[in-house]
């Protein structure tokens, strides 16, 4: 570039992101980025074009988790900033790294409240719901803002990062190549190692336990830690549990693995090692029941504040997972640390005894006529093994759930599902991020609810012409469709059963796909997977199945109905 060429703030923004090896943009153009978007392009990246902004910043988080650097997502102003917020949010509490940019009003205007066009103060507004806000007020400031987003969205605990590009910045100019500021950020996250006295307190805890168990949460997965956790669980014989996006870390039909007993497990094991998993809500806050009250835990995170933040944590291991278990595992080693093999005959007769009862289930859902939950996923189950390097992203509250437990993984990152926060909506975006950055098929696995918050996503998917095929269980409802307590109207969780969701697809040129058995779920699933063009398989169950909230119903209070009267009835 010659020391005197002009370069607006959007080409700067374009060579920085480059500069840093972000090629990949997902977006929702409008004013003032329409024109960013066309340039990112003419410039050499790829743009990815969204019906609606939450699921393209869906799909820039997922591409974070998937990469390991930082997804791209442009919102246009306010609305589409809003819309991408919940997103941005999102991607910070499941730690995937992520930049959104959002065009936004001149400051002038704003902070006098003067009334703009989308007139909304969004630096002030994101900076509750993202790891940290940048506002780029000058053009000259564009590569420092990045090299910052970039550095913020991966050190530490990953999250997500929010750069406010006015309108007046996108047009403003630098003219000297020595006043742009635009370098490859060095080691962004850098790695931590333990102390070997906060080892040797693990080693020491381990090698008294009794029945331990190790946690992999999605941390683990993120940290491309696989050899290492293989490793150790090879070493050391500890059973292991994954939490759903951890699934592949080490292969589900691992001989060590305690999914099939993971009530049993948990309930009766005197340490825990937290890899990468936190004790929120999805594990009770780490209380009992789920766990004994004298458990002792060890836990391997980042971020020293997750220690201690719902029980005592008697050996914090604070470092990048990699480097931990690289420190711990020669540690472990030399001191002959293995689980005790009664510990393992227990785990081993549970699972065996459940694997059996499951396995029953199976078939007997294969056998009959009709279609349901596991008749409907277990093609997939099947599919998954003959093509483990297929990415299966999954949403919805039973399908999810079902989901989780009946379809195995063999390889780490192929997962991926609502996470954290437990948000409906992220299925399509994450599906696109996902057969972008790998170029591989995708299965997104949806139930009709979850299916309806970015179902226009199918656009996007057809009009990429990405290997997707999205198959849609449905049962007419919000968890089940046959509940109605007003004659007159359709009950709150009921859905049109009858919809044709595959007419979607077809709209948009996509293949459609309407199954009622597991012949013909299994038939659908294999052609389109051949075929490898955009589908959806619409796998009709009945309205009568499902459970309220699927498998966490405790959290949806039930009120007491019976003394109301249906009024419309009267």
């Amino acid at each position: 570039m010659a020391d005197n060429v002009e370069l607006t703030g959007a080409a700067l923004l374009i060579d920085a992101l480059q500069e840093n090896g972000l090629n990949n943009m997902y977006g929702v153009v409008g004013i003032p980025v329409t024109d960013l978007a066309r340039l990112a392009q003419l410039k050499g990246m790829k743009y990815y074009g969204f019906r609606r902004e939450d699921a393209a910043v869906n799909a820039a988080a997922a591409a974070g988790f998937l990469t390991g650097k930082p997804g791209v997502a442009l919102t246009v102003s306010a609305p589409g900033f809003l819309n991408g917020l919940t997103a941005l949010a999102q991607a910070t509490k499941n730690c995937f790294p992520l930049i959104m940019i959002s065009g936004s009003s001149d400051r002038h205007v704003i902070d006098l409240d003067r009334g703009d066009y989308e007139g909304l103060d969004q630096y002030n507004v994101a900076k509750p719901f993202c790891k940290a806000a940048y506002r780029v007020d000058r053009a000259q400031d564009i590569g420092l803002a990045v090299a910052l987003a970039v550095r913020t969205a991966l050190s530490g605990r990953p999250g997500g990062v929010y750069l406010d590009l006015p309108a007046a910045t996108v047009s403003d100019t630098v003219n000297k190549k020595s006043d742009t500021k635009i370098y490859q950020v060095v080691d962004p996250a850098p790695k931590q190692l333990p102390t070997d006295t906060a080892i040797d307190r693990a080693v020491k805890l381990l090698k008294a336990a009794k029945q331990p168990i190790i946690l992999l949460g999605k941390g683990a997965a993120y940290a491309r830690s696989e050899s290492e956790v293989r490793e150790l669980v090879a070493k050391t014989k500890i059973p292991f549990l994954p939490m759903s996006m951890a699934k592949g870390v080490v292969p589900d039909d691992s001989q060590f693995s305690a999914a099939s007993a993971r009530s049993f497990s948990l309930g009766q094991a005197d340490v825990v090692i937290l890899i990468g998993a936190r004790l929120n809500w999805m594990l009770a806050n780490g209380e009992s029941p789920l766990f004994r009250d004298d458990a002792q835990f060890i836990q391997i995170d980042i971020d020293a504040t997750e220690f201690d933040s719902n029980r005592m944590i008697q050996a914090p291991l604070q470092g990048d997972i990699k480097s931990v278990l690289q420190k711990l595992i020669p540690a472990l080693e030399k001191d002959n640390v293995t689980a005790p093999q009664d510990w393992l005959d227990q785990i081993k007769q549970h699972c065996e005894v459940n694997n059996t009862k499951f396995a029953q289930r199976i078939e007997e859902a294969k056998e009959r006529a009709s279609l349901g939950f596991y008749s409907a996923i277990e093609p997939i189950d099947e599919l998954m093994k003959e093509h483990p390097d297929t990415y299966l992203v999954s949403e919805g509250a039973n399908t999810l759930d079902i989901g989780r437990n009946l379809i195995g993984m063999q390889q780490p990152r192929h997962r991926l599902d609502t996470g954290t926060w437990g948000v409906m909506g992220i299925g399509l975006g994450y599906a696109i991020a996902a057969s972008v950055e790998t170029g591989k098929p995708v299965i997104a696995l949806e139930g009709d609810s979850a299916f309806g918050f970015d179902g226009m996503e199918m656009e996007t998917i057809c009009r990429y012409k990405l290997p997707i095929i999205v198959v849609i269980i449905n049962n007419g409802g919000i968890y089940r469709g046959d509940i109605n307590v007003v004659n007159s109207q359709p009950g709150p969780t009921v859905l049109d059963h009858e919809a044709h969701y595959g007419d979607i697809a077809k709209a948009f040129g996509g293949d459609s796909y309407r199954v009622s058995n597991y012949s013909e779920m299994k038939a659908a699933l294999q052609k389109a997977y051949k075929n490898g063009r955009p589908a959806i398989i619409d796998a009709q169950i009945p309205a009568s199945m499902g459970a309220e909230s699927g498998h966490i119903g405790n959290l949806n209070p039930e009120l007491d109905l019976s003394q109301l009267e249906d009024k419309e009835d009267k």
